[in-house]
């Protein structure tokens, strides 16, 4: 008995320990964001032997960590590495090292010059030795692409040496006579990696390998004013560096042809002041490095009274036989503009909105940069000479794939329909195909929705249609349309929609080899499609998905691959939307058998890759507590190693749980809501509770999420871990109520947790940014439940935000309510008891509850007039309001500086309310403009 209360008592003390250790955690601060950790870059060698990734804290130097997939304690790390890439032979690493963040700051506090500041250096790594070079003073640097060993370094200017006073004056007479030449050229090494062999250039601007690693071309610059710029082509093979024109006032677009026997380029001798300039285009046969002109704008066949533009890339065919480039209108010079005797100051400025344009005037004006550089797309045959025009001013829009390895293409557009564009989103095109041989254009369909695409063996344009909730196909040689969907006994639209358009599709899994069969996906499941026989489909998960809430999708191995194997096995990824697990499946490629686990776990999953060569993975594991670290395996994932480790602090911080909670909406749907509690959560005590809310949230129950400034969100591992239980419930919508759909599934969710016995129910508030933000307006006219509120961007007044205008993109934002978000799926006039009920700002007087509003002078997606809207009313009405204003900012928080200030506000703001802290002085005192950029009134109320 002694002994047995003995050990009671030692397990006492030791429960007791542990928990006083666990308490004795400290909170997140807002230090903490600079140097908590993500991973990025993550790459592997095609032979699958080597893996390399990027570890950035947010504010801070980086670093590269290499090692062998087989042994990943043998890594070598190398600090401030960024941009890096293993070579094409699987032998090197190469990247950039970067200065010290902090020295360039101290340099940048004493105002340094630019010349004095640190510059980029360039590590190779021989991945075999472990041996590591280091070059300095790097502005650029290449390796082919597909083969060779070799690498390109443009270095930065050579730093001029001060010299001293005798020293100057001993040259002085030499420097009147022989002046250094001005140049935007330096020098350019090109070596094979392991440096055996090396060839230097001077006064280089730009260049670049072929992708067979054979050649190169670099472009020297001009000096001073001299017209000696020039292209030269160097082969690798042996050396040779030949010229192939020079004297020409700039050389642009050097693009090789994929098996690197052709070079073409854009040159021009017009002035480098020139508002159009007129370019030709070269072709240069890299074996005699012999360039013939081949385009200009007097050649035959390009659009009519068109030029060629430097704005448009230029491409070859896969077979080399084919050039792509651009054309441009060549437009009339107007008297006024090129008018001399108007002085800037004369000049009229002004914008004129016509009713009969086909877009309005912002959206011109933001677009403008762009249609002035738009080009139209033609072709040199280089058997024939003879050059094609594909797009013209009818159909401006052809659509070249990343490898073009047929005789056509698509093209469309949607200019019928354009004028509608203000208000429908979902406006159609027209769609084409274009016979590369003779130009000719054949209409596939007119006013079609969704953006085709071509099967890969060539023999099918396929595209979903959202009229028709379906997919569909066309084939190219019956020229036949073929609906591949509406026969089978599932749905293939989005079946969550809930705004008033035409519902999207859950996407495609690709065509099995030799066009065959198409894979499509329902919500839950994977469906084979012949297109000759459609309502023949097979199901190849065999409806195991939607039998038990899984979502099933094919994972990609070959990021190159033109077709799937028509044998074998699928890796899927697996997804359950009720317990929010998943993780991987072995399904058929005939529907063969039920899906079959593989690795099925309460983690979130992604990134997965695999080397080229092997069968070698690598991807990402994640839950609310762990980071989402790099994991190893092969496609049996039999053995799984964790072979990163980010954020060690963590372990001495109060972090958090979280958990879901079902509930029912007051309209009686099922619903679901995250729950984040603090690790060191108390069953007997009452937590003040943060409400934060978009839409639906709950998949993405096991996201990790960093402590980092806000953009205008609360950071939720920062509340949880200063004690605040955090709710982030679901949202179903009605159409046209949008803001009752809040209230009906946002208070009962809340009312959901509070029923557990954990909350203080007095010391609740909610937040919100954008489309949250107008539903904390919302729901603070309708209960007074919250102690506080935070509402970011938030539109209060349906009738005037809708004829506003989205100034990031220059729309109307009519769509926005008749179609999208806001769903109210009519015009103000149709509808205006909807706008006038959803909107908040008509029962601003029934306001309670203390907000803290952002709205910021330059966001481009709600007028920041609706933050002032709303300020205006509460001040007038003499309810506790604040309004943050952050100058020349976004919708989002762009710059770190005032992220961090939000953060510190938001806290400061909800811990006043629902803790009881003292108001800081921001709140209490306000800050005048006269003391505007002296202060930031952090400090608290004695």
């Amino acid at each position: 008995m002694k002994k047995n209360s003995l050990g009671m008592s030692l397990l006492v003390i030791l429960l007791a320990t542990s928990t006083a250790f666990a308490q004795q955690k400290r909170a997140l601060t807002h230090d903490d964001y600079d140097g908590w950790e993500r991973l990025g870059s993550e790459k592997i060698t095609k032979n699958g032997q080597w893996i390399g990734f990027q570890v950035s804290p947010q504010d801070g130097d980086a670093r590269l960590e290499l090692f062998p997939t087989k042994n990943p304690d043998k890594r070598r790390v190398i600090q401030r590495g960024e941009s890096f890439s293993f070579t094409v032979d699987d032998a090197f690493a190469v990247g950039r090292i970067v200065p010290q963040k902090d020295s360039v700051y101290v340099l940048k506090l004493k105002k340094a010059k630019k010349d004095e500041m640190p510059l980029d250096s360039l590590f190779i790594y021989v991945l075999a030795t472990d041996e590591i070079e280091k070059l300095a003073r790097v502005k650029s640097f290449a390796t082919p692409e597909e083969e060779g060993s070799w690498i390109a370094v443009l270095f930065e200017k050579e730093k001029e040496e001060k010299k001293d006073k005798s020293e100057a004056d001993s040259t002085a007479t030499e420097q009147k006579t022989e002046k250094p030449k001005k140049t935007d050229g330096t020098k350019l090494l090109v070596r094979s990696l392991d440096g055996v062999i090396s060839h230097e250039f001077e006064r280089v601007k730009t260049y670049g390998f072929s992708p067979s690693g054979s050649h190169l071309y670099y472009v020297l610059a001009e000096e001073d004013t001299l017209d000696n710029a020039a292209i030269y082509l160097l082969s690798l093979s042996n050396g040779e560096s030949k010229l192939i024109s020079e004297g020409m006032t700039s050389y642009e677009g050097m693009t090789f042809s994929p098996a690197g026997e052709y070079l073409a380029y854009l040159t021009t001798d017009d002035s480098t002041k020139s508002k159009k300039p007129y370019h030709e285009l070269f072709l240069v046969d890299t074996e005699t490095a012999s360039a013939a002109k081949v385009a200009d704008k007097n050649s035959s066949g390009i659009l009519e009274n068109g030029r060629v533009s430097a704005d448009g890339n230029l491409k070859f065919s896969e077979d080399g036989q084919r050039l792509f480039f651009g054309v441009a209108p060549d437009y009339m010079d107007y008297a006024y503009e090129s008018d001399t005797t108007i002085l800037d100051e004369d000049r009229v400025s002004l914008d004129i909105w016509g009713w009969q344009d086909d877009e309005i005037q912002p959206m011109q004006l933001k677009g403008k940069s762009r249609d002035e550089k738009f080009t139209y797309l033609a072709a040199l045959d280089l058997a024939s000479d003879q050059i094609t025009q594909f797009a013209d001013l009818e159909v401006k829009n052809v659509i070249l794939e990343s490898e073009v390895d047929r005789d056509f293409a698509l093209a469309w557009t949607d200019d019928p329909y354009r004028i509608n564009y203000s208000w429908n989103i979902q406006i159609g095109r027209d769609l084409y195909l274009i016979d590369f041989a003779t130009g000719e254009r054949t209409l596939i369909e007119k006013d079609a929705t969704g953006y085709p695409s071509v099967s890969p063996e060539g023999k099918y344009v396929y595209w979903y249609d959202s009229r028709d909730s379906s997919w569909v196909a066309y084939e190219v040689a019956s020229k036949a349309k073929i609906n591949l969907t509406k026969a089978l006994p599932v749905e293939f639209y989005d079946e969550l929609h809930d705004s008033p358009s035409m519902p999207g599709s859950y996407g495609n899994a690709g065509w099995i080899e030799g066009d065959e069969a198409f894979l499509v996906y329902d919500r839950f499941d994977i469906w084979k499609i012949d297109p000759q026989n459609p309502s023949q489909a097979i199901n190849l998960t065999q409806g195991k998905g939607r039998e038990s809430n899984t979502v099933y999708r094919r994972q990609v191995l070959d990021r190159d691959e033109e077709g799937i194997g028509p044998e074998g096995k699928l890796l899927v990824t697996a997804f359950n939307e009720k317990t929010k697990d998943s993780g991987f499946a072995e399904a058929s490629i005939d529907g063969g058998f039920a899906p079959k686990s593989i690795l099925m776990t309460a983690n979130r999953y992604y990134g997965l890759t695999k080397a080229e060569e092997s069968d070698e993975i690598f991807f990402n594991k994640s839950t609310y507590i762990e980071n989402p670290d790099l994991y190893l395996s092969d496609l049996s994932f039999k053995k799984i190693t964790k072979v990163s480790d980010l954020n060690p602090q963590q372990a001495d911080v109060n972090w958090g749980t979280v958990e879901l909670v079902d509930y029912l909406s007051l309209n009686g749907d099922s619903l679901q809501g995250l729950l984040f509690k603090p690790e060191n959560y108390d069953a007997t005590k009452k937590y003040p509770m943060m409400v934060y809310f978009y839409e639906r949230s709950s998949d993405g129950m096991h996201n990790y999420r960093s402590p980092a400034p806000s953009a205008s969100t609360i950071n939720i591992p920062y509340f949880v871990s200063n004690e605040y239980l955090v709710f982030v419930p679901d949202i179903k919508y009605e159409l046209g109520l949008p803001g009752p759909s809040a209230l009906n599934c946002i208070v009962p969710g809340v009312q959901a947790v509070v029923a557990k016995g954990i909350v203080d129910e007095a010391n609740m508030a909610i937040q919100g940014q954008s489309w949250g933000g107008y539903q904390v307006a919302y729901l603070i006219t309708q209960t007074n439940m919250f102690k506080a509120a935070g509402a970011g961007a938030p539109v209060v007044n349906m009738t005037s935000a809708y004829g506003g205008i989205r100034w990031g993109t220059g729309m109307s934002r009519m769509f926005q309510y008749e179609q999208t978000q806001s769903r109210i799926g009519g015009t103000l006039w149709d509808k205006p008891l909807y706008y006038l009920e959803n909107s908040p700002l008509f029962f601003m007087d029934r306001v309670e509850t203390p907000v803290l509003i952002m709205h910021n002078d330059e966001d481009g997606a709600v007028p920041w007039y609706q933050g002032i809207e709303m300020f205006m009313a509460l001040k007038r009405l003499q309810k506790p309001a604040w309004l943050l204003q952050y100058n020349g900012e976004d919708h989002n928080l762009r710059q770190r500086k005032n992220r961090k200030d939000l953060s510190v506000r938001l806290s400061q703001f909800f811990d006043h309310y629902l803790k009881g802290a003292p108001a800081p002085l921001w709140m209490s005192e306000g800050l005048p403009a006269i003391q505007k950029g002296k202060t930031l009134k952090y400090e608290l109320e004695d």
